[in-house]
């Protein structure tokens, strides 16, 4: 695989609205970012993905867009990011931008005008639908449960439906329309014609609609369905022609600039996704399989996070890079997820991460996770900002739960878990804002927060660094075979990383209890180097038998 630039970059994602306020709004903005660039460069990574930063009404955090080409009020101005995009270039941070093609806001023009008559030019940019027996055009269901369930919004002025998958704020675009195609493209081109490096491209296996949009066959359940509407990805994503589709985009776009994209393949797992994303596919070039990062209620054991990495190592050789990360903007925070966010934070934080480095494929950090953030824990549903948590809750109490078990259910898996403000220091709202945070500061900031952390000689924030220089010293990280050792270990994850100069050692234990591990006589025989451990006194040797909760260690192989 001829090398890409991004195969050895680093990248930080930042959720603008809550990484840092600077004028007292209660909302992060750009200056803040601009303010912590140094910090984002002293930790070693060499990127950053914004969430989306465009206008938006914010039903949905920005992923409603009611303006491409444009910047948030709340967030700054147009010159606010190009300042950015300047200032980080200059340190040499790239920038990837959000881009959500699926839907826009109903507050975009297109819509404004698309709602207004059957023949108005913009119509066709939509999916409209007249009603099937008094009713809606089928029986899809939206995915945040919003007003009765279904994913059709009634439209009087023109007696007919259209379609929203996402809130009845958001109606989905309509990708067979191709003056729509031709606004999309241009509009791409013009940010990165201004020197954005790349896109992450939101949920872009479902920009194809199937063909005659039938009724969903699934069968409902308490949690996929509301008044008889159901929601069903697998009928809506990854339908005929979408590749097709992607390889226009990239013609048109993608292919003509030196840039990343990474996209958000819904539903699909492991293998299937090999398709958008091989080298020869020409379509994207890496996605986030949803292996064991996802909000089901059961997080992965570390016995299906080793299966998980081996599936992954498996689609790297057959030529698609892959990424690395346990948690993001949508998903619970990792330490809480699949660390231990108590007695062992710090030592687990570390441990999640020592993976993530030194694995296959291009790592991404979320904000927070470099100091060891955790899940938030809000006590009423009042508190929660997340369509996706507030519409369950509702579907799941009007479904005979009682407030109490829904909210302990939802708590857990709710976005808002990565949404809560970044936690700089202990002072009043962990120094996000000077006023009313947008969204409740997490109850433990007192006790988690960079300033602290920073200042710690136990420092997450410093092993990270660590970690990310590491990758940047050593080419088998990036570039070396990987083979796993002792496989079938239910608590300990273990590899080698090997190129023609260098073999390292990674070694982790993924549990709350002292383990036995042995390397084998073959990978003792040889005399390793201690490149990077999180106990201080981890032994210089890695043919020790047991290994402390939540310890790890990377060694280099001494020729």
């Amino acid at each position: 695989m001829e090398k890409k630039w991004w195969q050895e970059a680093v990248v930080y994602q930042i959720y603008c609205k809550s990484f840092l306020d600077t004028n007292g709004d209660g909302i992060g903005d750009l200056k803040g970012v601009l303010q912590k660039l140094d910090y984002i460069k002293e930790l070693g990574a060499n990127c950053i993905w914004f969430n989306p930063l465009y206008v938006s009404p914010q039903v949905d955090n920005g992923y409603d867009i009611a303006d491409y080409k444009n910047i948030d009020p709340a967030y700054g101005t147009l010159d606010d990011f190009k300042k950015v995009l300047e200032e980080a270039h200059k340190r040499g941070i790239r920038i990837l931008m959000d881009m959500v093609l699926n839907h826009t806001s109903d507050e975009h023009k297109w819509f404004t005008e698309s709602r207004k008559s059957k023949d108005n030019k913009y119509r066709d940019y939509y999916i409209w639908r007249p009603g099937k027996n008094g009713k809606e055009p089928n029986n899809w269901g939206n995915y945040f449960f919003e007003r009765n369930g279904s994913a059709w919004e009634y439209d009087g002025r023109t007696d007919e439906y259209y379609l929203h998958q996402y809130s009845y704020k958001m109606p989905d675009l309509n990708w067979e329309c191709e003056a729509l195609r031709e606004e999309m493209y241009s509009m791409m081109r013009w940010w990165l014609d201004m020197g954005v490096d790349g896109f992450r491209l939101d949920v872009i296996n479902i920009l194809k609609k199937p063909a005659g949009l039938p009724d969903s066959k699934a069968v409902p359940t308490l949690t996929n369905t509301k008044n008889g509407y159901i929601v069903d990805r697998t009928t809506t994503a990854n339908v005929e022609g979408i590749h097709e589709l992607l390889k226009e985009i990239n013609r048109n776009v993608f292919s003509k600039y030196d840039i990343m994209t990474v996209g958000e393949i819904s539903t699909l797992k492991g293998m299937e996704t090999l398709p958008f994303f091989a080298q020869d596919s020409h379509e994207i070039d890496t996605v986030f399989v949803f292996g064991v990062a996802n909000r089901d209620e059961v997080p992965a054991s570390p016995k299906k996070i080793k299966e998980f990495q081996a599936l992954l190592l498996s689609m790297a050789k057959r030529n698609a890079w892959v990424t690395q990360f346990l948690n993001n903007h949508d998903q619970p925070r990792q330490v809480s997820r699949f660390g231990n966010d108590t007695e062992h934070r710090e030592r687990s934080a570390k441990t999640l991460a020592t993976m993530i480095h030194t694995l296959v494929g291009t790592p991404f950090i979320y904000q927070g996770e470099e100091i060891g953030m955790t899940n938030v824990c809000y006590p009423s549903i009042n508190d929660y900002n997340d369509r996706y948590t507030v519409g369950r809750y509702d579907a799941l109490t009007k479904n005979g739960m009682s407030p109490e078990k829904a909210l302990a259910k939802l708590r857990p898996i709710s976005r808002d878990n990565a949404r809560s403000p970044f936690q700089w220091n202990d002072r009043e709202n962990a120094g996000f804002t000077s006023g009313k945070p947008w969204i409740k500061v997490g109850d433990r900031y007192k006790e988690i927060n960079a300033e602290k952390d920073l200042s710690s000689p136990d420092s997450i924030y410093k092993y990270y660094k660590d970690l990310i220089s590491l990758r940047k010293t050593h080419p088998a990280i990036v570039d070396g075979l990987t083979e796993f050792v002792d496989f079938e270990n239910e608590n300990v994850i273990s590899y080698t990383r090997t190129t023609s100069r260098e073999t390292l050692l990674v070694i982790a234990n993924f549990s709350d209890k002292t383990v036995e591990f042995d390397i084998g006589n073959e990978l003792a025989s040889f005399k390793w180097k201690t490149l990077l451990a999180n106990y201080s006194d981890t032994a210089a040797v890695p043919e020790k038998t047991e290994w402390r909760p939540w310890e790890s260690a990377v060694y280099s192989l001494e020729f």
